[in-house]
């Protein structure tokens, strides 16, 4: 038999006895366009045949296919997929896996529009789309109102009970839920991110602190291994996998189709502030940050971002939309939230400081969550991170040093511009040990994300200084000896020692449970757990 014919065979074993033995080796990590080419037109029939009435699959020249196949950093819009399996059920995305194996394609998740910062949501093989996995479905804890506190206006049950979402839901279905219904998971703040892919990776948002990671709140999840077998793993089911799972990175491990977190619910108001300078304060506002953010380090209540940037083409542009901010929220009252913000509020001119000083309010958490929500950088952009811990947070010189690359930004047509921010760590996400789960960073002050971002329509010189810039930024804060730590939620594909810098000492633990459910390596990508 010729390799098509061991294919077809394969595909017909899978597709339609169900059976657990492969006829064909499993895909390689990247394979050509000609392994693509290769697999037959009956092959995908196939498929299309074995999925249920509510998934679809999409070959190029369908047209549901351009939108789906775009990833959401256009920098990475020409890994083209050769087919995208829009799944509605676990079972379909079971049957797209053991297909995939079979033709000896890879099968990549996506679980929204595609926001891995370095592409790696994209593929030549099978994309599996999540979009349709949208359930949510809650579940009430007897008893939970024994763990009822107040924190200045708000009042919150603790562990009120379960909450089941598919692969497919993102930010935004979760946040209207804190005005509906008063329930509480914490997510990330851009509202189109797959609440996967941030679980998966650790999960940092503006009430972390107060609750802990994403992955901290995760119960159990549903996993489609590579050879096409479904578990759930929790605590006291597939323990180690479910150890990954909590910031191990999505694609490692198998298809993640569905979560179960434990939710809060709330009643009450919560404290709010925005806070804008001229870059002439970047100094003064990002040192008086750092030592606020080291002092509350341990107060759960209080949620910071701060960071610099600007946007423009021109040099005149760039210049004069320069500047330094601050945002964030607090679960206390607003005399204390004014005593912790009381160094920032006093920076600035007299017109800086009576706007900061009114911006500080109280509302409601689902106001709270519109107000401090906004989009990763769209079109195209690229991105570096660091955990910055109390003996590498930056000094004076750095701060300076970074605000004068800052206006030696090249420029694009992306509004979304560049610079960096800092989410402060602490609280809840600190007291866990960072061996409890896979996310290591569990003694950092803040993670550091320094981005740019250029325009679909801006020429290929742009994207070249652009990411010439981006590197050249990062150096003038930290030399050539960056922090250890990096955030693996933002994957930067430049990292040379990615392995240690994502997952420290956990990453001999996280090869193990790869080589346990994926010891093919199916999954795989350049920065995947085992390559």
């Amino acid at each position: 038999m010729n390799r098509r014919n061991v294919l077809r065979a394969g595909t017909v074993g899978v597709l339609g006895a169900e059976v657990a033995g492969l006829s064909s080796s499993p895909a390689a990590a990247a394979p050509s366009t000609e392994v693509a080419d290769r697999v037959s037109e009956r092959d995908w029939e196939l498929l299309a045949q074995a999925l249920s009435s509510r998934s679809t699959l999409y070959r190029p020249g369908d047209s549901g296919y351009p939108p789906l196949a775009l990833p959401f950093n256009h920098r990475y819009a020409g890994i083209c997929p050769a087919g995208i399996v829009a799944c509605a059920t676990t079972r379909d995305v079971r049957t797209a896996v053991r297909w995939a194996r079979a033709v000896g394609l890879p099968a990549v998740p996506r679980s929204g529009p595609g926001h891995n910062y370095a592409g790696y949501s994209a593929t030549t093989g099978l994309l599996l789309n999540m979009a349709r996995m949208k359930s949510i479905v809650s579940t009430p804890l007897p008893g939970a109102r024994s763990r009822t506190r107040t924190y200045g206006r708000m009042r919150v049950v603790h562990d009120a009970g379960t909450l089941t979402v598919g692969a497919g839901v993102t930010n935004a279905d979760l946040h209207p839920m804190l005005e509906d219904r008063g329930m509480f998971v914490p997510t990330g703040r851009c509202p189109t991110v797959g609440v996967a892919g941030l679980v998966l990776g650790g999960g940092i948002g503006f009430s972390d602190k107060m609750f802990g990671l994403t992955c901290d709140r995760l119960v159990s999840t549903t996993v489609v291994l590579a050879d096409g077998r479904v578990v759930e793993a929790g605590q006291d089911s597939h323990p180690d996998l479910f150890w990954a799972c909590r910031g191990g990175a999505g694609n490692n491990f198998g298809v993640n189709t569905s979560f179960t977190f434990q939710y809060e619910r709330f009643q009450g108001d919560v404290g709010f502030y925005e806070l804008r300078w001229s870059l002439d304060s970047a100094v003064p506002v990002i040192d008086a940050a750092q030592q606020i953010a080291v002092h509350t380090l341990d107060d759960k209540r209080f949620h910071l971002r701060v960071g610099m940037g600007t946007h423009g083409v021109t040099r005149d542009q760039i210049h004069a939309n320069a500047g330094v901010n601050a945002i964030g929220q607090y679960y206390g009252d607003l005399a204390e939230l004014r005593a912790i913000l009381a160094p920032l509020l006093a920076i600035g001119t007299a017109q800086e400081r009576a706007r900061n000083a009114a911006s500080v309010r109280e509302v409601t958490p689902g106001q709270a969550s519109a107000l401090l929500s906004a989009t990763t950088p769209v079109q195209q952009f690229g991105a570096k991170s660091a955990v910055l811990t109390s003996r590498t947070l930056l000094t004076d010189e750095q701060i300076g040093a970074a605000a004068e690359k800052l206006l030696d930004w090249p420029g694009s047509d992306n509004e979304d511009g560049a610079g960096f921010a800092m989410f402060a760590l602490g609280g809840e996400i600190n007291q866990v040990p960072p061996d409890a789960t896979a996310f290591v960073h569990r003694n950092g002050v803040f993670i550091l994300a320094a981005e740019t971002s250029w325009a679909d329509y801006d020429p290929p010189r742009v994207a070249t200084a652009n990411l010439q810039w981006l590197g050249e930024f990062y150096q003038s804060m930290f030399g050539e000896t960056p922090p250890p730590q990096s955030y693996q939620n933002f994957p930067d594909p430049t990292l040379k020692d990615w392995r240690r810098a994502y997952y420290g000492a956990n990453y001999d633990r996280l090869v193990r449970v790869n080589r346990t459910y994926d010891p093919t390596n199916f999954f795989s990508y350049p920065q995947g757990i085992g390559t």
